[in-house]
């Protein structure tokens, strides 16, 4: 599919799948970690629908980028971890999963604070176009997207998600 062609992806509904599938990964201590920022809207919105205690962690991928000398810090958002990383079983959360360069970078970002137990991924969805080995535990949808645009995203004032598509 092209980025000119009409993709139509209803980003609720989509959640409502991804809290299905998250609550399937839990287990008694699970943390969920949501990549800026994207990720880290779904792990705030599914801390609350989970009735999970705490706050979910919030991981930037900026630092361990391999592309850093491009982008810099241009891809927002701070690492924020209100909780003990060791022994941790964690939930790492992604809007769209592509090349998995972020999730390699986020993985490194991960283990500056520690070492946890176990690390799964959810994201909501996953546009193929793999460049590293790296599959999500659990995606709400797989599209087939040109790899000639992105796929990000949005969320309103309300907290309606929503999607963005663009062409590059």
């Amino acid at each position: 599919m092209t980025p000119n062609s009409t993709l139509k992806l209803d980003a609720e509904a989509l959640y409502l799948e991804l809290l299905r599938g998250v609550r399937a990964l839990l287990g008694p201590q699970s943390r969920l970690v949501g990549i800026t920022s994207g990720g880290a809207w779904l792990a705030e919105r599914l801390q609350k629908d989970l009735q999970l205690q705490g706050d979910p962690g919030t991981i930037s991928s900026a630092m361990h980028r391999d592309d850093f000398a491009q982008r810099g810090l241009s891809a927002g958002g701070q690492t924020l971890l209100p909780f003990d990383v060791n022994g941790a079983d964690l939930i790492v959360l992604d809007d769209v999963l592509y090349t998995g360069r972020t999730i390699r970078a986020v993985l490194n970002e991960l283990f500056d604070y520690g070492r946890p137990a176990s690390v799964k991924l959810a994201v909501l969805v996953d546009r193929g176009g793999r460049e590293l080995p790296i599959q999500p535990d659990f995606a709400a949808a797989h599209v087939a997207w040109s790899e000639d645009g992105q796929l990000a995203l949005a969320r309103d004032a309300a907290g309606a998600f929503s999607f963005n598509v663009e062409s590059n």
